[in-house]
Parts: structure tokens; sequence; C-alpha cells
């Protein structure tokens, strides 16, 4: 089953695309422009990937158009390694170690689906001793890429402790809503948090 994930450098941009951009369609040749690869090496790979069942098409108005299937069965663990490795996610893991000693960091799974969220919805949650202006330029720059306002917060290991214990509503929401851990563990965030 890996073998029908990982064949190629297009597959990869094409995977990017689909699971980073938060659109759901996407014409060829659309595609085609934002990967920066032939049309052809493209439609070999779209091809093929709605062969394994990782995409589907449709037509409209004498186009094809593509999306990523969410049912797809490594559709999950595929959104966790891109949203790791570019956008907001790819920034702070690589820039974790200006950004200070973190000790957990997630993001809504509802943001990454270009979800609209509500003011009291956080997009992003960083745990730890933070470096805020690295965090703050982190995020004013995916901003400016995405031309959208991301909802975030950030506290101490200690604030965060005490507000689990406390039950604060606030927290509850945000640990429990779907998220990909960026760094830390899901086990270790909720442990100590009794829904």
């Amino acid at each position: 089953m890996l073998e029908e994930l990982f064949v190629s450098r297009v597959r990869v941009k094409i995977l990017q695309l689909f699971l980073s951009s938060g659109e759901s369609l996407f014409h060829v040749r659309e595609i085609v422009r934002r990967v920066s690869e032939e049309i052809n090496a493209v439609r070999r790979e779209l091809a093929r990937m709605e062969k394994f069942g990782m995409v589907s098409s449709e037509w409209r108005a004498n186009r094809r158009l593509y999306r990523f299937r969410k049912d797809y069965i490594y559709y999950q663990e595929l959104l966790s390694l891109v949203t790791k490795s570019t956008g907001l996610g790819g920034a702070i893991i690589k820039g974790k170690g200006r950004l200070g000693r973190i000790k957990y960091a997630m993001i809504a799974t509802r943001y990454l689906n270009n979800q609209s969220s509500e003011s009291e919805n956080v997009d992003l949650l960083v745990v730890g001793q933070i470096v805020l202006p690295e965090l703050q330029a982190i995020i004013a720059d995916e901003q400016a890429k995405k031309e959208r306002e991301i909802n975030y917060s950030f506290m101490d290991e200690a604030e965060f402790q005490f507000r689990v214990k406390r039950r604060d509503p606030f927290i509850l929401r945000v640990v429990t809503q779907p998220k990909i851990m960026l760094l830390g563990t899901e086990e270790d965030l909720l442990s100590g948090v009794v829904i």
C-alpha cells in the first residue's frame, strides 16, 4: 500500500497542493500551474491517484475537476505529514529552535480545511516557553500568504496545567477539537484532561 503513496516528485507536489490549499476542486491546468510540472506528468499521476482511490473527478462545463477524497484510508496521516512540512505547521516545526522550548503545538483541522471559525475557536495552540516575537512573525507571514486571520493562543506549561486541572472550558474546547499535533503527542496533551 505504501508504494501508492510516494512514487514520484510530481505525486508529492500534488499531495501538498490538495492537502495544504484548503480548496476542494482543481482543474488539471491549475494543478499544472501550481505544482510547476508538465501536464502529461500531472495527468498520469492524477489517473494513478484516482485508480488508488486517493482522488475523485467530476465533469463541470466540459472541464474535469479533481478533489482529494477525505474518505481515503490514509487521509488523516497524509494531512498530518503535509501539515508538518508546509505552511504554518511547517514553519513552526522548522523554526522551533528560534521559538523557545515548546512542549505542545497543535493546529485545528478546521483551519486546515479552510472552514470558517468563530471568534472563540483557536486555530493554533502553542504551550511552552515561547519567544513571542518569533511566533508572531511566523503567524503574520502565514496570514499574509493565506489572506486570512489565524486565531492563536499561547501559554506556558504551568498555566496550561492549571487550566486543565480547573477544567477551563476554553482549554477543554481547544484540546478536544479535531487537530494535528505539530509538536508533542496528543496522549501527553490530553493526560489529565477528563472529558
